[in-house]
């Protein structure tokens, strides 16, 4: 999957989900690799650190 189509669907599933959606891209990607799809979990990872980027800096 294309860098650009990562960060749409990241931000398709942060809409949807709000801010479960990092926890629900890292319980797909668990998933996937449980299931031994490798490039699965590959892209949810990359969905889960594009989540990560679009949430910024967490204050503290």
């Amino acid at each position: 999957m294309e860098e650009t189509a990562i960060i749409e669907y990241a931000r398709q599933l942060m809409e949807a989900h709000g801010e479960s959606a990092l926890a629900e891209a890292a319980q797909r990607a668990v998933r996937c690799e449980r299931d031994n799809d490798k490039e699965g979990a590959e892209t949810w990872r990359k969905v889960e650190s594009a989540l990560q980027t679009l949430r910024g800096p967490r204050a503290t």
